[in-house]
């Protein structure tokens, strides 16, 4: 058994049951909806059906990263019990949560300087990060020490490939990343964006996909183009979906028929509730190894 933590932010989007099996512990954001605070506690607070139908309805939502002080707490229940810690946070492409971290680990190695405490910025965000936790559960599990795992995690990080698309811009104008004039006329040709996540953990937009049909083929694509022994991909496959299931399982079909050495089947998750607030409804994400992203 290992004599540290392997400890992730609830941003990688996996389910509560699934981190408590691969034993890999998670500190949450925290997020408002119309006006009360909640955990982002993976669905436990409030389901994810609930949460989107508020959003879908008009609910007003913002959201809050990890502060020092919470990360401090957090990693000294851990150090004080003579653990070390391995945290990767979510990608500070998009949060700033590892400088935060930073600045907890560095006051942690003040009061604990026996012990070891690393802080990797996971370059990743939802399941794709959870993606590359799985990954390091099972180097883990192989026996690998903390100092091999944080190598490892660094060396790798950016062969996680994050492709996204969503068919619903609402809520993009909403939050400022796309303007309204850009929002009114792809919804009025069916516009899906297709994004993909860069070498410094920012969602770039890359593509716009006319119709959700089309889009569906385009993300397959992309994951022929890039994944890791091409057709012959054997690793496993996350996807990530906000309140569009139907959507996921569609790309999951096309994977699952493509990839037949894939590991397993794909395995689909929510966009939780801290991301899901600015992306809204309609978002598909696919994850998987590929390609070492530019």
């Amino acid at each position: 058994m290992a004599s540290y933590v392997l400890s992730c932010c609830s941003t990688a989007d996996l389910t509560k049951e699934h981190f408590e099996a691969r034993g890999i512990r998670y500190i949450c954001f925290h997020y408002w909806l119309d006006g009360k605070e909640y955990p982002d506690d993976l669905g436990q607070s409030i389901s994810f059906p609930d949460f989107y139908g508020a959003m879908a309805r008009g609910a007003e939502t913002r959201t809050s990263q990890i502060n020092i002080s919470e990360y401090l707490e957090y990693f000294e229940q851990f150090l004080s019990q003579g653990l070390d810690v391995l945290h990767v946070t979510l990608s500070s492409g998009i949060s700033g949560t590892y400088n935060s971290a930073m600045d907890a680990l560095r006051i942690c190695r003040e009061r604990y300087p026996e012990r070891k405490i690393y802080v990797v910025d996971s370059l990743g965000a939802s399941s794709g990060y959870g993606l590359l936790m799985d990954a390091l559960a099972d180097r883990r599990d192989e026996g690998y020490d903390i100092d091999a795992l944080r190598d490892w995690a660094e060396a790798n990080r950016l062969r996680l490939n994050h492709w996204f698309f969503s068919t619903d811009l609402s809520f993009y104008v909403k939050g400022g990343r796309i303007s309204r004039a850009a929002g009114i006329f792809g919804g009025m040709l069916n516009i899906c964006p297709l994004l993909d996540m860069d070498a410094l953990g920012r969602l770039i937009p890359r593509f716009k996909i006319p119709g959700k049909k089309r889009v569906i083929r385009e993300i397959v694509k992309k994951m022929e183009e890039c994944a890791e022994g091409g057709l012959n991909y054997s690793g496993k496959v996350y996807i990530s979906q906000s309140e569009c299931l139907e959507d996921a399982r569609a790309v999951a079909e096309f994977v699952e028929a493509r990839f037949p050495k894939m590991q397993g089947k794909v395995e689909i998750n929510y966009v939780g509730n801290l991301i899901g607030s600015h992306t809204g409804p309609g978002t598909v994400a696919l994850f998987f190894w590929g390609k070492t992203r530019v």
